[in-house]
């Protein structure tokens, strides 16, 4: 199985699936893969984003290099979980998208150093569900579960996902809106 768990810079993604690695209620072994460290550590970037001062991935190579460290070819015969705003992108069967309400969303990225500009530009992506969309249009509504995470903690995101992962839980693509953000 893959599993991807995705979403705006800031809504909890890597603190979440830090809370779930080792939760011995898991009926599976997954390996974990924090993509963002992946792709700066081998280098499977193509070109650096000044503006933004980020790294724009090469999504073919992590697709292979997945691939490659799955020890197969074929999408859901690996079992990996890979964490990243970009991880929506990659085979996957089924997608985890958290979601955090953009107001809340800001708050954190710029406690964590982020620039306003930076801050701004992805509180208003999640308040247009931006990354949902492309998790629903890639991988179809019946394979996307929506968590929001705005008010609670990583270990109760962390069972949210591993009920996804246990099939506990029914796909929810649609069920958060921040429109009244905009």
């Amino acid at each position: 199985m893959r599993v991807a768990v995705t979403g705006t810079p800031g809504t909890g993604k890597t603190t979440a699936v830090e809370a779930l690695v080792g939760d011995e209620r898991l009926d599976r072994d997954l390996e974990v893969v924090h993509l963002n460290d992946l792709i700066r550590e081998e280098g499977l970037w193509n070109e650096r984003d000044e503006e933004r001062d980020s790294l724009v991935a090469d999504l073919d190579a992590v697709g292979e290099r997945l691939a490659d460290r799955a020890g197969s070819e074929a999408p859901g015969e690996a079992d990996l979980l890979v964490e990243s705003h970009l991880a929506h992108h990659l085979d996957a069967d089924r997608v985890v998208v958290l979601r955090c309400h953009p107001e809340e969303l800001e708050r954190r990225l710029l406690e964590r150093g982020e620039p306003e500009a930076k801050a701004s530009e992805n509180a208003e992506s999640e308040a247009l569900d931006v990354i949902l969309s492309e998790a629903v249009s890639e991988h179809g509504v019946e394979n996307v579960y929506e968590v929001d995470t705005t008010d609670r903690t990583p270990e109760e995101v962390a069972d949210d996902i591993a009920a996804v992962l246990a099939g506990e839980r029914e796909p929810s693509a649609g069920e958060v809106d921040f429109l009244d953000y905009l």
